[in-house]
């Protein structure tokens, strides 16, 4: 969101953005020239009337929400909202895996997706293992679906990853993985993989960059009783991470359910290696065609385990692949994923 507002162009857009609180690691990204209204609440349901009343105070001519809470209170607002604003709805997760697992009522969130999300002019997905998850699953029609990657300002990453010296202060191989510290991330099986990796690759270091989540207690118990005090660092968040992810000899993604995983291709920006969970299909097509990237059954520590130990063997940092690294990348490029964005938002 914040790369959106950064390079939305300000000849045929103004940007404002509403937050249901103030507050996170990310305010001081976004631009100098874009409000920000805080709706000054804890949880979704509370910002109803706020929000109402700020769209009739704004009188926007689109309205884009992210996070399915969001989502579908913004399209129950409908009725309520000043007549002629479009509504956009933006799905960051895989919606059916994400109520099976994640939901208490998984049935009732099923339903709230199959009769909500078409009231929305368009619905869109951040893969096409979203799309066809929200059309096949949950019973979305096409017609109201469109696939838009997340845009990647790679001028911009590559110079971050550039920034300061090299953060680790092992020798390695240093394996670096980043998320909020919360079940879906699948840190606890990264962390049970740990002790085959350390026994097979000598110097082998894992960094955990973990934002805000609850399970950060439980996970540090856990290194402890694996025996990984030396092996494991957990530590909060970076305002630049970029140079642990330039630094790092692979970049590991464990987690359970992704809508398209930035922060892998993150790392492939600057030229580290991956290994991903394939979360029910979402990595093939995430990582299809890259030269650097291995794909690994989900909620599996053994194969997570084999798989960093042959990227680290394989010196995978050091493969020449820069031409079909760079071909992969184009699909991600900003100019590219901007005009499709710019020209949805103008439709």
């Amino acid at each position: 969101m914040i790369t959106l507002l950064r390079h939305l162009d300000r000849s045929r857009f103004e940007a404002h953005l509403a937050l249901v609180e103030k507050d996170g690691d990310y305010l001081k990204e976004v631009p100098a020239d874009v409000p920000v209204h805080d709706l000054k609440v804890r949880r979704v349901r509370q910002a109803v009337p706020r929000l109402v009343r700020l769209a009739w105070h704004l009188r926007p001519d689109v309205i884009q929400s992210s996070m399915p809470e969001l989502n579908m209170a913004t399209v129950l607002l409908r009725p309520f909202l000043p007549p002629g604003v479009r509504l956009l709805i933006r799905e960051e997760v895989v919606g059916s895996v994400e109520n099976a697992h994640s939901r208490k009522r998984p049935k009732v969130w099923n339903w709230l997706y199959r009769h909500l999300y078409p009231r929305a002019d368009k619905v869109i997905c951040l893969s096409d293992f979203v799309l066809e998850d929200l059309a096949q699953t949950l019973g979305v029609a096409r017609s109201k679906l469109i696939r838009i990657y997340c845009p990647l300002d790679r001028e911009l990453i590559t110079r971050l990853g550039n920034e300061g010296e090299n953060p680790y202060t092992t020798q390695g191989p240093n394996i670096l993985a980043a998320g909020r510290f919360e079940k879906r991330k699948g840190f606890d099986v990264l962390l049970d993989a740990m002790p085959r990796v350390v026994a097979a690759v000598e110097g082998a270091h894992l960094t955990i960059l973990g934002s805000r989540g609850d399970l950060r207690p439980e996970l540090e118990a856990q290194r402890e009783r694996l025996g990984l005090a030396e092996a494991v660092d957990l530590i909060g968040f970076q305002p630049n991470p970029f140079p642990y992810f330039r630094h790092a000899d692979l970049f590991v993604l464990s987690s359970l359910n992704e809508g398209f995983a930035l922060v892998a291709v993150e790392a492939l920006i600057v030229g580290t290696p991956v290994v991903a969970t394939d979360c029910g299909g979402l990595m093939r097509e995430i990582l299809h065609g890259c030269p650097i990237a291995r794909v690994v059954p989900t909620s599996n520590a053994q194969a997570l385990a084999d798989a960093i130990v042959s990227v680290c063997r394989a010196n995978l940092k050091n493969t020449q692949a820069e031409a079909s690294l760079d071909s992969y990348l184009s699909e991600f490029d900003l100019k590219t994923v901007m005009r499709v964005y710019e020209h949805l938002l103008q439709a």
